[in-house]
């Protein structure tokens, strides 16, 4: 098994992040404070997948419990056969380099798009921050379909940018990242979510592609969670949990992180919303 080198792991900017599965929650409630430091296979778009559930926000989410709430929008609803939604907008959120949330950055974002099951929508701004959206077809699941990972807002829509030239509005901020490597943010201060998302200080993702030097990464101390296939030596060690569990194991992770006591079963990673839903106890 190769040895970590705990320079070489961590001066390249180790990286961080959440994670999210089925399970029961390790406390009764959340609590602020400390870094959560994820670890990661060289699997496409892992670590993209986390870093931009950390960063940006969709109008729309579906929370742990399955339900939908609101997000960038506060309200939203059709006036007529679902062929037309109204969204209106917080007023109260900022973007990562301080210019405010506008229906123009919601515009840029999702005009144009092809929405499964949906069709292409058409968006218009009523108002600074009220924005209309026109289906091509009648649709009641909108809401639900916009609190996608593919339908994030980030400033004048320009969300297909690189990892370091984000700038979003989510729970945390860019500190410093490299495409397929690794990746590190830091919560926003007085963010709209504070209290109830975001409760790390600072996130920390790191790609390692072998399974075994992940392993031996959390099993050393170097990570707080691990994506690994199988728990192998980290079983007789104890000290360690496992989702979904110890036989059908995605995430292997250590016992003083905290977690929903419901999380959603898209996937283990729970499409990065891990990034602020997961804690330090």
């Amino acid at each position: 098994m190769t040895r970590i080198d705990r320079r070489a792991l961590f001066t390249s900017g180790a990286a961080a992040a959440l994670l999210a599965a089925t399970g029961t929650s390790l406390a009764a409630s959340p609590r602020a404070g400390g870094v959560l430091r994820l670890a990661l296979p060289r699997e496409s778009g892992l670590l993209d997948q986390v870093a931009r559930g950390a960063m940006l926000d969709c109008l729309t989410e579906i929370a742990p419990d399955g339900l939908l709430r609101a997000e960038l929008a506060t309200a939203w609803h059709s006036p007529g056969n679902a062929r037309t939604w109204l969204f209106d907008l917080r007023r109260d959120v900022l973007f990562h380099d301080g210019s405010p949330l506008l229906a123009t950055d919601v515009v840029a974002a999702l005009a144009d798009l092809e929405i499964p099951g949906v069709g292409s929508v058409a968006v218009t701004a009523l108002a600074p921050h009220q924005v209309a959206v026109h289906l091509t077809q009648p649709n009641p699941h909108l809401p639900y379909r916009l609190a996608g990972s593919d339908y994030v807002i980030a400033s004048q829509g320009q969300g297909d940018l690189p990892l370091a030239q984000l700038v979003g509005t989510g729970c945390y901020k860019l500190e410093r990242a490299q495409e397929g490597r690794h990746f590190r943010a830091t919560r926003v201060s007085g963010h709209y979510k504070e209290g109830q998302a975001g409760w790390v200080d600072s996130l920390e993702v790191i790609v390692i592609p072998d399974a075994a030097v992940r392993a031996e990464a959390l099993r050393d101390g170097f990570v707080d969670v691990a994506a690994l296939p199988q728990p192998k030596e980290l079983l007789k060690r104890g000290g360690f949990l496992y989702h979904p569990s110890a036989e059908d194991m995605a995430l292997a992770f250590r016992a003083d992180v905290g977690m929903p006591r419901i999380v959603s079963q898209q996937s283990a990673l729970d499409d990065g919303r891990i990034a602020e839903r997961w804690w330090r106890l």
